[in-house]
This record gives C-alpha cells, sequence and structure tokens, in this order.
C-alpha cells in the first residue's frame, strides 16, 4: 500500500534531515579571544575621534572625565564586538565583561597589549608570538625567530601544537636551514639561512646559472660546461602521432592536434599540412574544400538531382517536391490544385517543374464569349525538355 502524499514528504524531510553533513571546524578558544580583541581594537578606531556628545563637550569632560577613557567609550566599543546572532561571542563578552571592563579603566597603561593581557595571561586560551602548548614553550630555533624564519612553528601563538617546524618551500631540516635539491646555499651563518633556487636545467647546483648545475634535470644534458635543453621533437623516432606535430619546451616536449584538414603536418594551422585529407586540396599554401559541385565532371549523375558542397565532400539531393529514385528525381504525385505557380510576380513566377515555364493565361467563356475569366497561372514545359 503506497504511503499518503503528505506522509512520504515528512519522511523523506526527515531523511534528508537525518543525512550527515560536513561540519566546519570549530574556531579554537585562541582564535575566539583574537577575534574578539580584534573587534576591540576596531572599535577603539571607530570611537576615537568621538565626543560625549552634548552641547557642552569641555564642561562634560571636566566633570565626567575624558571620553577617551570613560566607560561610556567603553559601552559602545562592547556593544559593537558581537552580531546578535553570534552565540560564542556573546557568551564571551558577558563571561568576560569585568576583565574587560578592569583593563579600560585600570590596566590599560600599564598593559597596553590587550591581546597578551588578555587571551594570554588572563584567559590563557593562547600564546604569545613564538610560543606553544599548554606552557607556552618557545617554537624550534627560538621565540625571537622561530624556525630560523624559514619555516611555520606548528602551535605558534596558541595551546596547541607541538613546536615543530613545517619549512617553506626551499627548506628542509629541523629548524629549516638546509636546502632542497633544485635550491643552493645563497647565505649561512649562526643566525640566518638563506636557500635560493637553482637554474631550471639544474638538479642539484651551486650558484643561479645553468653552468653552476653539479646534475641536471630530466630533459636537459650537459653540454660545454651547462646543462642544455633536450630537444626531443628532433629525435629520430618522433614522439607524437601522424595527426599531431611536435612542440619543444625547455626540458620537455608537447605534442599538438594537426588541423583538422591535414593529412599529417609540421606546425600549427592549415598552412602548416604535409598533405590534405580528401576533399581538400593545395590553394596558395593552404588546405583549401574543393568544391565538387562546380567541377567539370558532375558528381551528382541523377536527372535533376541537384548538388551542394559541404566541407571536404558534397551531398546530393533531390530538388522539393521530387522523389528518389534509382537513377533519377521524379516529381512526386500532387493533389488537384497544386500543380499552379506560386503567388509571385509574372517576372519571377516559378513552378514546381524546374525545367519548365510558367504561364499566365487568360481564357474565354463559350457562353459569355465578351466576359474573361480571371488570370489563370499553369506549367508548360519546354519543348526541348518534353520528352519524344
Amino acid at each position: 500500500m503506497r504511503p499518503p502524499a503528505r506522509a512520504a514528504l515528512g519522511l523523506l524531510l526527515g531523511l534528508l534531515l537525518g543525512l550527515p553533513r560536513e561540519a566546519s571546524p570549530k574556531p579554537t578558544p585562541c582564535k575566539r579571544c583574537r577575534e574578539l580583541v580584534d573587534k576591540f581594537n576596531q572599535g577603539m578606531v571607530d570611537t576615537a575621534k568621538k565626543n560625549f556628545g552634548g552641547g557642552n563637550t569641555a564642561w562634560e569632560e571636566k566633570s565626567l572625565s575624558k571620553y577617551e577613557s570613560s566607560e561610556v567609550r567603553l559601552m559602545e566599543i562592547v556593544e559593537g564586538l558581537c552580531g546578535s546572532s553570534d552565540f560564542e561571542c556573546n557568551r564571551l563578552v558577558e563571561e568576560h565583561e569585568e576583565q574587560l571592563e578592569a583593563w579600560w579603566l585600570r590596566l590599560k597603561k600599564e598593559h597596553p597589549d590587550l591581546f597578551e593581557w588578555f587571551c594570554v595571561k588572563t584567559l590563557k586560551v593562547c600564546c604569545s608570538p613564538g610560543t606553544y602548548g599548554p606552557d607556552c614553550l618557545a617554537c624550534q630555533g627560538g621565540s625571537e625567530r622561530p624556525c630560523s624564519g624559514n619555516g611555520r612553528c606548528s602551535g605558534d601563538g596558541s595551546r596547541e601544537g607541538d613546536g615543530s617546524c613545517q619549512c617553506h618551500p626551499g627548506y628542509r631540516g629541523a629548524l629549516c636551514t638546509d636546502c632542497v635539491d633544485g635550491y643552493f646555499s645563497a647565505l649561512r651563518n649562526e643566525t640566518h639561512s638563506v636557500c635560493t633556487a637553482c637554474d631550471e636545467s639544474c638538479k642539484l647546483c651551486t650558484g643561479p646559472t645553468s653552468r653552476d648545475c653539479t646534475q641536471c634535470q630530466v630533459g636537459w644534458a650537459p653540454e660545454d660546461g651547462a646543462c642544455v635543453d633536450v630537444d626531443e621533437c628532433a629525435a629520430e623516432t618522433p614522439p607524437c602521432s601522424a595527426q599531431q606535430f611536435c612542440q619543444n619546451v625547455g626540458g620537455s616536449f608537447q605534442c599538438e592536434e594537426c588541423d583538422p584538414t591535414c593529412a599529417g603536418c609540421t606546425g600549427k594551422g592549415p598552412g602548416q599540412c604535409k598533405e590534405c585529407i580528401a576533399g581538400y586540396t593545395k590553394e596558395s599554401g593552404q588546405c583549401a574544400d574543393v568544391d565538387e559541385c562546380s567541377l567539370p565532371e558532375k558528381p551528382c549523375l541523377r536527372k535533376h538531382e541537384n548538388c551542394y558542397n559541404t566541407p571536404g565532400s558534397y551531398v546530393c539531393v533531390c530538388p522539393e517536391g521530387f522523389e528518389e529514385t534509382e537513377d533519377a528525381c521524379v516529381q512526386a504525385p500532387q493533389p488537384a490544385g497544386e500543380g499552379e505557380c506560386g503567388e509571385v510576380s509574372m517576372q519571377l513566377a516559378r513552378c514546381p517543374l524546374p525545367w519548365g515555364t510558367c504561364l499566365f493565361l487568360t481564357a474565354v467563356t463559350e457562353e459569355t464569349p465578351t466576359h474573361r475569366r480571371p488570370p489563370v497561372k499553369t506549367c508548360e514545359e519546354p519543348a526541348e525538355a518534353r520528352p519524344p
């Protein structure tokens, strides 16, 4: 028994709502705190040029303290910290409003960095830059230049991670001081290590040019003290198929398709064909379509048949109103009245018979010799076209 439509819809919605969805990663406490501090600092910028807004600002600042450090300004900043739908942000502000107020009114001069005071030292959800983990230990290479300045410390600035180095491209090693293949050491001392990319022809090198290679990359070969590109396209056995041409690039090659009119080619376009495919011929150095219908030897052999040229070929079609037979196009049988000429001018009147002549005849009735009928249009086959 089929369930009612409403019940089936409810079942479908239940299944869709019950499908597991890929949840977006929840922000860490440190990220939440950092975002709140960033909004607080932006609020300070937005209110920097404001005042109490009354009629006597000088009296208000003298009596109520300066707007710059007032509770009025603090409330304006706090009110703009969170959107109405940002539950986590509003919860964080509500839980720590007293700490923010204490910093604003009493501790701001002693601790001008709100992030350091609020997120690192008070809430203890973040670490100072260059430190990581629950105890805010120094990253590999020290907190001043973690990973020798050539990588990122895992957990840097948070209470997470293990402090290991994730090196930038070109660097490797526990402290990101060594160079990977394809790079050479341009500078190295007790505090700094700089790796620079080799020339594209080098797999290993001691300097920036192709003459500094100690080992060539694949697709390059040593020649006269340098690594030079190997032209794979000049190989005895072509690397590309018969309907492709080879294009050499640095250290490799590419196979590109020939023009559709080509039977083999040496480059791009119809002017680079070795030979032309059937239905095309060389004209002014390019493969151009052959108009078979205009050739002296007509390709369409059936009587009354029309020839239409197509790219690289042609089609033979019987005229409208004709039917195909094995050796001719013959006029299709027509209902009475359909053999008359079309409604066009006398000069341009057309017959369904392509070899016929359209005649405009005037007949006289026997009963009333002086009364003429309206013009009658009919077709007459020329004498030379009539069968004997």
